[in-house]
């Protein structure tokens, strides 16, 4: 199928998606979490000319869950590859099932400003029991409750960097004025658990609002800029993109590819032995690398990008980075990310417009009518 060339993604959590796959790591495991191996990582992904890099995370520590061996909050992580990278978006997953909607908008927000607009957020929620003792809250339990956190948390966040107009910062050395107050406004949310006022406490991110990812059956549509769906199988894939109706979207695939050491069976085989690869009903690719580039040549239409869940880091990105995104940037079915671009417009999507300006300048057209 042909359509617009894709924007590639890749997620850099750990060692790879395998939750054995530090056993095949190129590194010693102290060195996991060493800001030279994160720096690294992401450097070899903006090289191979991945449009966006993600960071997965949770708050439960390691050892609690069998895919997790070690990590550092996705936002701390990502703040620190802010200033390693240039070109590449950086978009850290964020859970709001009991994290304070004011925090993490600031958190964002900071984050677009220190990356000058690269910033996006993969919206997520904390499962699992033993979440909500760890950060000392009541559990979140039942349908109802779950689908309330992320809807209200993204609702909230997203207020809060309208909270800012743009042009708020006047910095004026003659009035002795920094800002402007008449242009800072109170978002006045109401929740079912919390209130907030506003306005945050850092300026309107550079994108204006940050790219929202997250999946469609966690979070609602209408707050997503672009929504992550699964499926086993292209059609899966295809049935799932046509029925979000989100600006954007992007299709999970797990990969493991053949090395010149080890076929991608033998190497998943040998990481079977210490641990089963969970099935998140994900498209799975276990082959070779030109089959992954046609794998991906038949999402062109269907979706607007991919989510690349890696194996192993070490052998499957050095892989993508030689063999497919090269086929993928010659057979035009993919592009790299332009340097001083933000992340919005190399997704194509426009900024948007502060919605209290909007309004303010909606009710003066009113008056002089």
């Amino acid at each position: 199928m042909s359509g617009p060339a894709l924007r590639l993604a890749v997620e850099l959590d750990g060692d790879g998606a395998h939750p054995a796959a530090w056993r095949r790591a190129a590194h010693s495991p102290d060195h996991l979490l060493s800001p030279r191996r994160v720096a690294g990582v992401a450097a070899a992904a903006e090289n191979a000319g991945f449009t966006l890099l993600t960071l997965e995370d949770g708050v439960l520590p390691p050892g609690s869950a069998p895919d997790v061996v070690g990590r550092i909050g996705a936002v701390e992580r990502v703040a620190f590859l802010a200033a390693s990278t240039s070109v590449i978006g950086i978009a850290p997953v964020v859970p709001v099932t009991y994290a304070e909607p004011f925090h993490v908008s600031s958190q964002l927000a900071s984050l677009d400003h220190i990356s000058v607009g690269r910033a996006g957020w993969v919206v997520s929620e904390e499962a699992r029991p033993d979440a909500a003792r760890v950060w000392g809250r009541p559990l979140v339990d039942g349908a109802a409750a779950r689908a309330r956190e992320p809807r209200d948390g993204v609702e909230t966040v997203r207020g809060l960097w309208d909270s800012w107009e743009d042009d708020a910062v006047i910095r004026s050395v003659a009035t002795s004025r920094y800002l402007d107050r008449d242009r800072l406004h109170y978002v006045d949310f109401t929740g079912e658990t919390y209130a907030v006022k506003g306005p945050a406490i850092v300026p309107r991110p550079p994108q204006g609002q940050l790219v929202v990812f997250g999946r469609p059956d966690l979070v609602p549509v209408e707050q997503l800029d672009v929504a992550l769906v699964a499926g086993r199988d292209v059609a899966e894939v295809t049935r799932a993109a046509a029925a979000v109706g989100t600006p954007r979207t992007f299709a999970e695939v797990e990969i493991a590819l053949d090395t010149a050491d080890a076929t991608a069976e033998e190497r998943v085989a040998d990481l079977e032995r210490h641990a089963p690869w969970t099935d998140r009903g994900r498209l799975r690719h276990i082959g070779s690398a030109a089959g992954l580039a046609a794998l991906l040549g038949q999402l062109r239409g269907v979706v607007d990008g991919v989510r690349l869940h890696p194996l192993v880091l070490d052998e499957d990105l050095l892989e993508l980075s030689r063999l497919v995104l090269p086929d993928l940037f010659e057979r035009r079915h993919a592009v790299r990310p332009l340097p001083g671009a933000s992340l919005r417009t190399h997704l194509g999507l426009d900024r948007p417009a502060n919605r209290y300006a909007a309004g303010a300048a909606f009710e003066a057209l009113e008056e002089t009518r």
